[in-house]
């Protein structure tokens, strides 16, 4: 047999290609000789994220379903045939052993043609709920892996491989020490301090939560490590200090998860799994603008297990003082978050979803 050839595709959001890339590198220290593609959509991030790992990328002129009737919701049909038909030359050029899918619109088409080829498919679904795409894949996939219990509401039970969902290497265990890591960044370390995260763009319902709360935390001997997002750095960095660190990204998270005590963040499904390997108390603030609220369905898998705090972002004027006083006053409830979520770290979610899709390699 000469070398495998493995097509992966998702995209749309880092919450699809950052899995793809862990699960292609993992694939590549196994089988040093693989070639591997990458299919992705043509003006999303993907097209930048993937070749920056080292991958060839082909874009399909594909975008999802616009929830409201607009110009390109008419244009749909055409972009899915042409995405159709393109997918189709690829997987037939490229003669790949096995696809594998991560979600996202471009991994519809090209998954839906791979099989039609006889080639063995992969799905992997971050979300405890379950995406549009991964959901019309399902039936034509070999295995599905996924990171929550109770999938068998969206996929069919006996192709279902609970594995998790892939995380940074480098978080799996954190060697930072608490004390350099609030040296990084000139933070006292006698004093508790809160990571807030909103993701890479950053979120603006979580930053208008923080600028209001600046007192709050203040007057409770709390400092800040403030991830804004780059979209709001101007906005926010007014109020960099000795106690409050506004910063657009960070690049170290190993630091900055080690420096924390408390982290308030958004509710993707990497952004979960990341923080069940850390095992710090968390607040989620789940964004309501995704696809079938999905975000708010991941906190909830945590929150209902005493694994993480749950507050919508309706709610956040009226409980988050307390929320927060809550955790920060009970050394018990600090501990009980610890255990909980830690209990669900997947740690060899990659390996898991490799030895997977290895099974298939005739």
């Amino acid at each position: 047999m000469g070398n495998y050839r493995f097509i992966l595709s998702g995209g749309g959001t880092g919450g699809h290609i950052y899995p793809a890339i862990a699960i292609a590198n993992e694939l590549k220290l196994r089988h040093p000789d693989a070639e591997f593609l990458f299919v992705g959509a043509k003006d999303k991030m993907e097209m930048e994220k993937v070749p920056q790992a080292g991958y060839k990328i082909e874009g399909l002129w594909i975008s999802g379903i616009q929830r409201k009737l607009t110009l390109k919701n008419l244009m749909f049909p055409f972009k899915l045939i042409s995405s159709l038909l393109r997918a189709r030359n690829i997987v037939k050029q490229f003669r790949p052993d096995v696809a594998i899918g991560t979600g996202g619109f471009a991994s519809g088409p090209l998954l839906r043609m791979a099989a039609g080829s006889k080639v063995p498919c992969v799905l992997q679904e971050q979300n405890s709920f379950a995406g549009i795409t991964n959901k019309l894949l399902a039936s034509r996939a070999h295995s599905i892996c996924v990171a929550y219990e109770g999938m068998e509401k969206f996929f069919p039970k006996e192709k279902i491989v609970k594995t998790g969902n892939p995380v940074r290497q480098d978080l799996v265990h954190l060697n930072v020490g608490r004390d350099e890591a609030l040296t990084t960044y000139g933070l006292d370390q006698a004093k508790k301090t809160v990571l807030v995260l909103g993701g890479s763009l950053g979120a603006r319902r979580i930053n208008q939560l923080i600028e209001k709360e600046l007192d709050f935390f203040k007057n409770k001997n709390i400092q800040l490590l403030w991830q804004c997002g780059k979209l709001y750095h101007d906005e926010y960095k007014k109020y960099d200090s000795d106690s409050v660190r506004v910063v657009a990204f960070i690049n170290q998270m190993d630091h900055a998860y080690s420096a924390a005590d408390f982290i308030i963040s958004r509710s993707g499904a990497s952004s979960v799994s990341e923080l069940c390997l850390v095992g710090k108390p968390v607040i989620f603030i789940p964004s309501p603008n995704v696809a079938e609220d999905h975000q708010t369905k991941n906190a909830e898998a945590l929150s209902s297990r005493n694994a993480a705090i749950l507050l919508k972002e309706s709610e956040l004027d009226a409980k988050f003082e307390t929320s927060f006083s809550e955790v920060l006053d009970s050394g018990q409830r600090q501990a009980e978050l610890r255990v909980n979520i830690k209990k669900l770290a997947l740690p060899k979610a990659t390996e898991h979803i490799v030895d997977e899709i290895e099974k298939l390699l005739k």
